[in-house]
């Protein structure tokens, strides 16, 4: 049964999902490889789909499947699939394009980010529409962090409490990661980044640690298992 999109929703969300996973290991782009015998991609969209905020999703495709991944997903969700580009954040531009002007709120999803909750991207959301024009889902850091040097010599011990795990979806007014995008030069790993070049504020709001990045081989196995997970713990 396909979703159905909020037509009143006041929410964008882009998905870059063109890379290509080489941490994986081989196979093909990391949006396609199978979780629990489903793409990565269409567990990612299917929460999407299920967050009551939002009207339009865009995935950017790596080039060649563009095709494949609109028939993937249109069982999914009412889904728009471009071509992505060779980097992350032109990737993002170019779904970013896809936006009308009367969508006021963006938000960028990494389609690894298979399992994150509706109710985080909800947050997120909220959290943009009471005012703030850049937010961040993040955690604590929990683990030591260690500032070395570069050949591997502790230079001191980096106090965690000031410390945060950044996830995604990363929320932004339209016209703030617009105007980001058009004036974006050199590459970053995350569109929060853009805008805290540009001297906008990014505010954070809880995430999940359902919203865990999959990125190592490893990261399928504990997906999986918490794909298991009572709906009340699965979020």
């Amino acid at each position: 049964m396909t979703a159905k999109l909020n037509a009143r929703g006041d929410v964008a969300v882009l998905v870059p999902a063109a890379g290509a996973g080489l941490r994986l290991g081989p196979g093909g782009p990391k949006a396609l490889r199978l979780l629990a015998g489903e793409p990565l991609l269409v567990h990612a969209i299917r929460r999407v789909a299920a967050s009551p905020s939002v009207r339009l999703i865009v995935v950017a495709a790596p080039a060649a499947e563009v095709e494949a991944v609109r028939a993937l997903l249109t069982p999914v969700a009412p889904v728009t699939v471009v071509a992505g580009g060779a980097e992350r954040q032109q990737s993002v531009a170019l779904a970013l394009a896809q936006v009308p002007a009367d969508i006021g709120i963006v938000l960028v999803h990494d389609a690894a980010r298979a399992l994150t909750p509706p109710a985080v991207i909800e947050s997120v959301a909220a959290a943009v529409r009471e005012g703030r024009p850049a937010v961040i889902p993040v955690l604590p850091v929990v683990d030591t962090v260690k500032e070395v040097s570069a050949d591997d010599i502790v230079l001191g011990t980096v106090d965690r409490s000031v410390l945060r795990s950044v996830q995604t979806p990363q929320g932004f007014r339209h016209e703030v990661l617009a105007a980001a995008h058009a004036s974006a030069a050199g590459s970053l790993t995350d569109d929060a980044g853009l805008v805290e070049k540009a001297g906008v504020p990014v505010a954070c709001v809880p995430g999940s640690e359902l919203a865990m990045k999959i990125t190592r081989p490893l990261d399928l196995v504990l997906a999986e298992a918490l794909l298991r997970l009572p709906d009340s713990l699965s979020g």
